[in-house]
């Protein structure tokens, strides 16, 4: 069990328009400007954009996986340990961080999480 960094890298590059922006702490996500995500290397973690309905079940059901990040806007970010997530659950969790952020026009042409887990 598990997913590997660069996996995971590979799963925000399948997204259309996602953005990178290196800090030397963590990287940072975006669709046009929003964020989606966050990915910690030092710790093998991400935070990523939810519903708040959705971040309260993730960390109530799994809380050595999941933990909560912040709450913003009315949306619930959560941390995620790579070490602790299959490749298939993290795909579905970061297509819906970026469709949270995604515009309309994106939206239009959503992606699904096997076309992300094949990239």
């Amino acid at each position: 069990m598990g997913v590997e960094i660069t996996r995971f890298l590979r799963l925000v590059d399948a997204l259309p328009d996602a953005e990178h922006e290196e800090t030397d702490r963590y990287t940072a996500f975006s669709v046009h400007g929003k964020k989606f995500g966050y990915l910690w290397p030092r710790t093998r973690t991400v935070g990523l954009k939810q519903t708040l309905s959705e971040q309260r079940a993730l960390v109530a059901e799994r809380p050595e996986v999941f933990e909560v990040q912040f709450t913003a806007g009315g949306f619930g970010w959560v941390v995620v340990h790579l070490d602790g997530i299959e490749l298939d659950e993290l795909s579905e969790l970061v297509l819906e961080a970026w469709r949270l952020s995604a515009s309309d026009e994106l939206l239009a042409d959503l992606p699904t999480p096997a076309s992300l887990v094949q990239g």
